[in-house]
């Protein structure tokens, strides 16, 4: 008899300590505030582009609807959004067009080019102001690789996400209630997956950014020594 009602309250205390997780997941986008909101749009932004397509907008809507303060959420994802922006920018100006056809699919690339350089503002503008899936990191890094000024690009690139996320926050503000009604209906069984997924995307897109960032930089060693060695053939 003992033996069984230690069983039921083992049971009992695992319910608890489940129901008080489960009560809590859903929130979990809640929880990572403005500073992973920054850390998200950031590495949106970038040639680690995260896999999940529109993850930035998708937090900031989540993140306001659930009581944020949006001005100041729409802040940060505009903030790392230009962070990450400015390093594909750069990353293409120092690579050059060598950068463009190791980071851009050979499919992509003659229409990016011929875009950007007949329309350089806009080119960098509407990709970066649309939802998805029109990806803008292609845009972005073939403006740095095709000499876009620095100025031109940051005031184009700024007042596209400034644009698209004050639309989005405004968004939060005005169906917040329809969102946060919505999320807990249909997200409480799903919620604990909906994290390990997201995670593990995050995770593997870095590993995948990291992985073309390394192979640019051996290919640019290596075309630094066949320059160095066709120069002493010459002489």
């Amino acid at each position: 008899m003992r033996a069984v009602i230690g069983r039921a309250q083992i049971k009992f205390r695992a319910q608890v300590v489940s129901s008080c997780i489960y009560a809590h997941v859903p929130y979990w986008l809640i929880h990572l505030g403005a500073l992973g909101l920054f850390s998200v749009a950031a590495v949106d932004s970038s040639v680690i582009s995260v896999i999940v397509p529109g993850g930035t907008d998708l937090l900031l809507l989540w993140l306001v609807a659930n009581g944020g303060e949006p001005w100041s959420l729409a802040a940060s994802a505009i903030a790392g959004s230009l962070l990450g922006g400015y390093s594909t920018w750069e990353l293409g100006r120092r690579g050059g067009k060598a950068a463009l056809s190791h980071y851009i699919p050979a499919l992509m690339l003659r229409r990016i080019v011929r875009w950007v350089e007949h329309h350089p503002v806009l080119a960098v503008f509407v990709p970066a102001v649309l939802p998805p899936p029109i990806p803008s990191s292609p845009f972005i890094l073939a403006s740095g690789a095709l000499s876009v000024s620095r100025g031109r690009f940051l005031v184009s690139f700024a007042s596209a996400r400034i644009l698209r996320y004050s639309l989005v926050a405004m968004l939060g503000v005005r169906y917040g209630k329809t969102i946060v009604g919505f999320g807990p209906r249909y997200l409480d069984e799903w919620s604990v997956p909906l994290l390990w997924a997201f995670g593990c995307l995050v995770v593997v897109s870095i590993c995948v950014g990291i992985w073309k960032v390394l192979g640019m930089h051996r290919f640019d060693v290596a075309q630094r020594l066949a320059l160095q060695a066709a120069a002493g053939r010459s002489e």
